[in-house]
């Protein structure tokens, strides 16, 4: 939808509905939930939007990890606003009790990137424009590891290597109970969490937990814990420490650790998931943040304006990398990014996965974590652990 067309559907609506255009458009306002990052941008760069339209851009700025809570609570009693930042996996809970609406990008969709524009889709329905994606990745200190290992069986021989010869305490940790740092390994394996439909939407009624994949992925997890290589009751924090020290090679993470690492001065490469078998390599979760439309918005025609004409924009696009260096979204910004450490994430994202965005999903993190916790801890093995873990998610689901 151009820019152009918009603004004339814009225009017509306001006559139809009120006969004739309203003075200045008109006083409408619309109300915008953004956190500290993204706020400042839209109060910058909106005016020349707000003077095409005739209308008021007001901006809130909330804590990002406050905005889904807040706007589920005020969204039905008329008191949210016209549109919102929020992450893509929030939208089971509110496409369920109606709480967005779907939007139009019209030929700006393909400006986007294909995880993206998936991970803002909802049983077939986009309810979101995308400005930042991210997923984990191997990261590896290039001082203690040559080559990325591009087979799980190669990292745990280079981790061998490592301890073996002095050169670290450890070579690759993972986390103890993080499914989230978890899946990656798991899909490499040939395991996942929900299969797809025929619509290729998530079925919470195919829990992958206890697949053939799934276990042997925890089993490889088992044994670098058994054999010393990987030490029970780390935390994702203790593992960062490590490898800021050199004292760890290779972890899980993602962006939200590359300028930590950079300051710390630590020699590090990012790769993709390694793989197992017929398996190239992991897929990790995407994620991905984005504007969403308040079903119960009063100006629901401004609000798509504002997605196609600000939001689905270079300038705004732009605004937003620069401000958090959040892998972005939008392609012709992507595909002008100069730092290598995006660049390989954005190649270790390739084959990502949406995180699952279905209500299901909240039955499946408790289990699936704890399951991990009891392997590492030496109380379950792998096949038992998963397969406790899966009955436990498939009875939650069926209630």
């Amino acid at each position: 939808m151009t820019k152009r067309m918009t603004l004339f559907l814009v225009l017509a609506l306001l006559i139809s509905s009120f006969g004739v255009l309203p003075t200045n458009a008109q006083d409408a306002t619309l109300l915008i939930w953004a956190d500290e990052v993204s706020a400042p941008i839209i109060e910058e760069l909106s005016a020349p939007f707000a003077e095409e339209y005739g209308v008021t851009i007001e901006v809130q700025q909330i804590p990002f990890g406050d905005i889904r809570g807040q706007f589920v609570q005020a969204a039905p009693t008329g008191e949210g606003p016209d549109l919102f930042i929020g992450a893509h996996d929030w939208l089971g809970e509110m496409v369920a009790n109606g709480l967005v609406a779907p939007v139009d990008l019209g030929d700006d969709t393909e400006s986007f990137a294909e995880p993206a524009i998936n991970a803002f889709t909802y049983e077939g329905d986009l309810y979101g424009v995308p400005y930042a994606i991210e997923n984990v990745a191997l990261f590896y200190n290039t001082e203690l590891v040559e080559t990325a290992p591009t087979t799980w069986d190669e990292v745990r021989t280079v981790s061998e290597e490592i301890i073996e010869g002095g050169a670290a305490d450890y070579g690759f940790l993972i986390q103890q109970g993080d499914a989230f740092h978890f899946m990656p390994i798991q899909t490499a394996f040939g395991g996942y969490v929900f299969g797809l439909d025929e619509e290729g939407n998530y079925n919470p009624e195919d829990v992958g937990i206890d697949s053939e994949g799934s276990i042997a992925a925890l089993a490889w997890v088992e044994s670098m814990v058994d054999d010393g290589l990987n030490p029970a009751g780390l935390g994702g924090g203790d593992i960062e420490s490590l490898f800021i020290a050199g004292d760890a090679a290779m972890l899980i993470t993602g962006p939200w650790n590359v300028n930590r690492f950079v300051e710390a001065e630590v020699p590090f490469a990012i790769a993709p998931i390694p793989g197992s078998g017929d398996m190239e390599q992991g897929a990790p979760f995407l994620g991905a943040r984005g504007f969403m439309v308040n079903a119960f918005s009063a100006n629901p025609v401004l609000a798509q304006a504002f997605l196609t004409d600000f939001v689905a924009t270079e300038e705004f696009q732009q605004a937003a990398f620069d401000a958090e260096g959040r892998p972005p979204a939008y392609l012709p910004v992507a595909e002008m990014v100069e730092s290598e450490y995006v660049t390989a994430l954005l190649a270790a994202g390739e084959n990502a996965q949406p995180m699952p965005a279905i209500p299901a999903m909240g039955d499946v993190w408790g289990a699936w974590g704890n399951a991990i916790t009891l392997v590492m801890q030496g109380e379950l093995t792998a096949e038992e652990a998963f397969t406790q873990a899966a009955e436990t998610i498939r009875e939650a689901i069926a209630e």
